[in-house]
């Protein structure tokens, strides 16, 4: 080596050094994360100092974190286990997802707006503690009677009672601090609203377990930056793209926390770009690692979530209308599996047409007349989403025949027909009034009786991609039917009509003639015993076009969540202040009642801690500024969101801001006074401690009352 390599090699490790030394000036009082660069590449091989500065024995203050991890574990557990099957009826949102877990356990489809992996396992959790699937859940209230709905209970509580944990190991991570730790702990242990959520069976548990168990995973893989590529560096890279598919697989707002640990990643990669040690090669490989752990693996997971769905619920049951027809054709029970239909629709056939539009629905109609004020005061006409004998047509000629008597005629491309509604035996019609919602289009009605009605029930069929003389096949074609009076097409708009049109979907007549597929249209179901029959076999979907289609119908149904008449709706701007709660079961005084409310002063003190953090960033730690930035992204989305919002919704962002509080005692604040806030905690919690183990008998207002005075909002509603 000439002089000049053996200069420009001390001068890099120079600069390394001075790095290194200013990180550890700036991390002053907590673990230096990074080495100089001659060790990055080595550090495998090297002897690491634990968190007391000793090389192989554990230290006094690792054993202190130890017992105090274990005194935490157990007051979580006590605290959520604790009456847990009480009250012995159902609550809340047990409605759903207690019957969802039913449906797994008998393999029924159903259809809901998550993904489907917190009702997998609820429904395992019930299995595997002898719940037979049978209780009907069919409205909070009802008595569980001999059911053995505890398992599943239990099952929510146990993921519940990690979360203290798992709080408790990310502070002392970030802070090195085992009081810091202990208070953040604290917080989540006697916080009355987290043990209520813990205590039910619902998906928040599930998913919360998920997305911390994500941030520690993470969390503890940046400690492991100084042995690149060793078991435990590769263990909690694995283990954090394992919890992020969980958090994705039970709500889709675990895309949170991915962003978060994405965010993480990217800061982590820019450092090992700029540290010059690092050739481009071994970047490449860090590069790849965290691309089959965090990107990889969870999709590949996540995709087998839904394999398993698949598999397991392959029974017809109560969302077979949410799906095509050909999604419908895999599905034990239903009328097209391995179903055999006439091929081509014809005069005299009466059937079902389906809208290619997710969530399109069935064209339907019923006795019903719009209200008015809305369009003309006729008969209504809408899209449902679920099978019904008021989805069934009667397809007739333009003059009125149905032709029963003459050999059958096969409708073409092009083609003139009247749509007879077979219950109401009223035709299909529109007229040039605006429709309810889609100002923009046509009303669309049922006219007439009795097959009698006027011009205005004409449709021209057009096979979609066909020609003139084209045959209309059962479930293969596209079809648009136009209105011949006013050149409009027949739509299902995807909106929701009010109460008056029992919530199912508006169907227009679209002035907008290009093809789409709230405009399109399929022949689902055909009766007619003048055509000879062929097996729908050929129409089952690939796996891919299933999960494609599972997602469509999963995000649209999150944005058609509309706040409904009088129902009780939650601001975001409610949530860190405690505005107010949620009944999780009674209202008078005669009843169990159990009401969702964080412990007030555990979450007074987060927000003042998050105001303190904003005052203080230039002391803060850099973990509490990652914490900072995870309960930003659990909170601020919901601003921006269309959907309904229920206040369990700012739970997620409330772990975020009980870990901040935690590491925020350690920047300049006397911990006397920190612990001085815990007991207040502790005694805040022994106050209210009824809203989640149930109360009887006079309500707060009444003098009499258990929680007389405690009523410290007038939006609280206990």
């Amino acid at each position: 080596m000439d002089g000049r390599q053996k200069e420009h090699c001390t001068q890099r490790q120079d600069t390394s050094a001075v790095r290194h030394r200013k990180t550890c000036k700036a991390n002053e009082g907590s673990e230096c994360l990074s080495q100089p660069s001659n060790e990055t590449s080595n550090g495998a091989n090297k002897r690491i100092p634990k968190r007391g500065g000793h090389l192989d024995s554990p230290s006094k203050d690792d054993h202190v974190s130890v017992y105090t991890l274990v005194l935490v574990l157990v007051l979580s557990v006590c605290t959520r286990f604790y009456k847990i099957t009480e009250p012995p009826h159902v609550c809340w949102d047990e409605t759903h997802f207690g019957k969802m877990g039913s449906y797994y356990i008998n393999r029924t489809f159903f259809f809901d707006v998550h993904p489907p992996l917190g009702k997998m396992l609820i429904g395992l959790a019930g299995y595997l503690t002898g719940y037979d699937g049978t209780f009907p859940f069919i409205k909070p209230g009802d008595k569980y009677e001999h059911h053995n709905y505890w398992g599943m209970r239990a099952f929510c509580a146990a993921l519940g009672s990690c979360l203290p944990p798992f709080a408790f190991l990310i502070v002392l991570e970030l802070s090195h601090s085992t009081p810091a730790a202990l208070i953040a702990a604290s917080l989540l242990i006697f916080d009355t609203g987290c043990i209520t959520l813990s205590q039910y069976i619902l998906l928040d548990p599930i998913l919360m377990f998920f997305i911390v168990g994500s941030v520690l995973c993470m969390v503890r893989f940046n400690t492991q930056r100084l042995r690149p590529f060793s078991f435990s560096w590769w263990f909690w890279l694995l283990l954090t793209g394992f919890c992020l598919s969980g958090s994705l697989g039970v709500k889709f707002v675990g895309l949170f926390v991915i962003l978060l640990v994405g965010i993480n990643t990217a800061f982590d990669l820019w450092r090992l770009l700029g540290d010059l040690s690092l050739s481009l090669v071994d970047f490449g490989k860090h590069l790849l690692a965290r691309v089959f752990g965090l990107i990889m693996l969870p999709l590949f997971l996540y995709t087998t979530i839904f394999a398993v769905h698949f598999v397991v619920l392959n029974r017809s049951g109560p969302g077979d209308g949410f799906f095509s027809s050909s999604f419908q054709s895999r599905l034990i029970g239903n009328n097209l599996h391995n179903a055999s239909m006439p091929e081509y629709l014809a005069y005299g056939s009466v059937i079902t047409v389906k809208n290619l539009r997710i969530a399109g629905g069935y064209l339907h109609s019923h006795w019903h007349l719009y209200p008015e004020g809305v369009g003309a005061h006729q008969q209504q006409v809408t899209g449902y989403l679920h099978k019904d004998y008021n989805n069934l047509w009667l397809v007739k000629r333009p003059d009125n025949s149905d032709d029963l008597t003459g050999p059958p005629e096969l409708i073409r491309h092009g083609d003139i027909i009247r749509l007879e509604h077979k219950e109401t035996t009223r035709n299909l019609h529109s007229h040039f009034h605006e429709a309810p919602l889609t100002k923009k289009h046509l009303q669309v009605t049922g006219y007439g009786i009795n097959g009698s009605g006027d011009m205005n029930d004409l449709w021209q069929v057009e096979v979609c991609g066909g020609k003139k003389g084209d045959p209309v096949k059962v479930l293969r074609s596209k079809v648009r039917f136009l209105h011949c009076s006013t050149g409009c097409v027949l739509c299902s708009s995807g909106k929701t009509l009010p109460k008056w049109g029992w919530e199912q979907v508006e169907v227009t007549c679209s002035p907008y003639v290009k093809e789409t597929p709230s405009t399109q249209w399929n022949i689902e179901d055909l009766i007619n015993p003048k055509l000879p029959n062929i097996s729908l076999s050929v129409l089952k979907p690939t796996f891919l076009e299933i999960l494609w289609e599972s997602h469509i119908v999963m995000i649209r149904g999150n944005s058609g969540l509309k706040p409904k008449d009088n129902e009780m709706n939650s601001k975001p701007w409610h949530w860190p202040i405690n505005y107010q709660g949620l009944r999780f079961s009674g209202v008078n005084e005669t009843e169990y009642r159990v009401y969702l409310l964080g412990n007030p002063v555990i979450w007074w003190l987060n927000l003042l801690s998050l105001a303190l953090f904003l005052l203080m960033l230039t002391v803060a730690s850099l973990g509490g500024g990652m914490l900072l930035l995870g309960w930003l992204l659990h909170y601020l989305p919901f601003y921006i969101m269309g959907r309904i919002l229920y206040y369990h919704h700012y739970f997620p962002a409330m772990l975020f801001s009980s870990m901040l509080t935690g590491t925020t005692s350690i920047s300049n604040i006397d911990l006397t006074l920190e612990f001085q806030f815990s007991i207040s905690a502790c005694f805040s919690f022994y106050l209210f401690h009824p809203l989640s183990y149930g109360m009887r008998g006079p309500l707060a207002h009444d003098p009499a009352s258990s929680m007389a005075g405690l009523r410290w909002m007038e939006s609280w509603e206990f």
